[in-house]
């Protein structure tokens, strides 16, 4: 079984037991997270929303809070000697998929 959540204005597919990277969630290594924005549920059956579906909920459980890889942002200007370096990391929260329920 599989459901497609809607978390930090993307959609993932995830199914139970996975690992997920996502946009920073507030809260502690250990907490549970649950998602009512679910849009679709497949399996034996598929169920798509219009735009939820109605009742489906995906519980998590928050496995790690830390910062993803660092990106270097390089930005010149042709013929101007103008360049700039800068680099960025992104805060991220791995969540371990706990349950689907539908």
């Amino acid at each position: 079984m599989y459901a497609v959540i809607k978390t930090g204005g993307k959609q993932y597919k995830v199914s139970e037991g996975e690992f997920l990277k996502v946009e920073k969630l507030d809260g502690e290594i250990g907490d549970s997270i649950e998602f009512a924005e679910v849009l679709m549920i497949g399996g034996e059956k598929t169920v798509v929303g219009a735009p939820h579906v109605a009742g489906a909920t995906v519980t998590a459980k928050i496995a790690l809070q830390g910062k993803d890889k660092k990106i270097l942002v390089f930005k010149s200007k042709r013929r101007k000697g103008t360049r700039k370096l800068r680099g960025h990391r992104q805060h991220r929260t791995v969540l371990k998929i706990e349950k689907i329920s539908a």
